[in-house]
């Protein structure tokens, strides 16, 4: 009699394990769903103060807080961004150099504490000296100056005039050059300069990439009315500054010859940028309106990136993701690139394309690996597979071919 039920214990047994395998397989696919809805900030903008020393009239990140984080939440926030896949981070403001000892801090923490691709600044060039570039430009990959204009009665107007813009943007670039750091330009479109032609300056700079943008309004930053910005310095109008569609064609007419000209209007530029505040809140500027994520330090980066919206799919069609690794800086030796004085200004340029090329076909032999094991796998019993291999399909099939045995 035992014999005779043998086979039906055996026959539950098997099925309770198999349901226990169904459960478990249901769950790690509906996982595996979950985490593809995982964002990665690949590039990061991190605005730590909106302090600035010039009153640009289209500013969009206004000096509405004299908050700077301090560093520890700094660092803590850094290495959030960079466990959930941050590549590249960009220290903007305000304008950074006015804390060029924070500055220097953040720029080494990312570099050597968390192995960042790329590490940039961007800034209004006034502050920026040979001295910290000289002792911190090890650190620094690309360093990106905001130009309006060549003329300095065009800067006046537009709010950055202090009589040696040019001058000054000369020296950073031949420092840059020394150091082998990527220099490139900022350009923001107005009623000032949409008729400037700038070719024959941004041709003598050799620049590594110039952006363009056109004038962005945005609610909450620089909508204010003119008498409000005469009782406060703070305060931006970009209204009067504004252009239509059609003037931004017309400078970017004059200029999409060159090469390191790289456009960006404000139906690109909305929502495509991962903007980051001084309270290391996630920013959306994309719509108007500004939008303010909870920090990333109190519900974490996920969490934080949900709250807003951020155009991936726009952010890659811009060119979101380019060559940002500094220059290889190497000493001078006889009979190389000089006549062996040791200074650093023999450099060369990181050969992207080739990378490029290896880790495609590294992709691709992996893909086709995956493929052949695939096709294996799908051929072994359904007990003895990759849970994770196993679609909600066949577990439904297996599921209910154990419920028609049991019956």
């Amino acid at each position: 009699m035992i014999l005779n039920l043998f086979p039906s214990i055996w026959t539950s047994w098997v099925a309770v394990v198999c349901t226990g395998l169904v459960s478990i397989g249901v769950y790690m696919v509906y996982s595996k769903r979950r985490s593809s809805n995982v964002i990665t900030p690949v590039s990061v903008n991190y605005f730590f103060t909106r302090k600035c020393n010039k009153e640009c009239g289209f500013c969009f990140h206004t000096e509405k807080s004299s908050h700077v984080a301090s560093q520890e939440d700094m660092k803590r926030g850094l290495r959030l961004l960079k466990d959930a896949g941050m590549r590249k981070i960009n220290f903007a403001g305000g304008e950074p150099f006015l804390y060029p000892n924070k500055l220097a801090m953040l720029c080494r923490f990312c570099k050597e504490d968390l192995g960042l691709e790329s590490v940039s600044i961007i800034t209004n060039g006034t502050k920026v000296d040979e001295k910290w570039m000289k002792k911190n430009g090890r650190w620094l990959d690309v360093l990106g100056v905001s130009c309006d204009s060549f003329n300095e009665d065009t800067n006046i107007a537009i709010g950055r005039g202090t009589g040696n813009n040019v001058k000054q943007l000369f020296k950073i670039r031949d420092w840059c050059r020394e150091l082998g750091i990527k220099f490139k330009l900022n350009t923001v479109v107005c009623i000032y300069n949409w008729e400037e032609d700038m070719v024959d300056k941004i041709q003598e700079l050799d620049l590594f990439r110039w952006k363009v943008f056109q004038v962005l309004y945005v609610e909450g930053e620089n909508n204010a009315e003119d008498k409000d910005v005469a009782l406060n310095k703070r305060k931006r109008n970009a209204k009067k500054l504004l252009i239509s569609d059609e003037q931004y064609k017309v400078f970017c007419g004059k200029h999409q010859h060159l090469s390191a000209f790289v456009p960006e209007p404000n139906s690109v530029m909305a929502s495509s940028y991962l903007l980051l505040d001084e309270y290391l809140c996630f920013l959306d500027k994309g719509s108007g309106v500004e939008k303010q994520s909870r920090s990333i330090l109190e519900v974490g980066v996920q969490s934080a990136l949900s709250e807003i919206h951020w155009d991936q799919e726009e952010f890659t069609k811009r060119g979101g993701v380019y060559d940002w690794t500094k220059d290889v800086v190497e000493e001078k030796s006889e009979g190389a690139c000089g006549s062996g004085d040791g200074k650093l200004s023999c450099w060369t340029g990181t050969d992207y394309d080739k990378k490029l090329k290896v880790e495609e076909n590294k992709a691709h032999n992996i893909k086709e690996t995956s493929i052949e094991e695939e096709k294996l796998n799908n051929q072994k019993p359904i007990c003895t597979r990759n849970l994770q291999d196993i679609t909600l399909e066949e577990y439904a099939a297996f599921y209910e071919s154990l419920s028609t045995n049991r019956d």
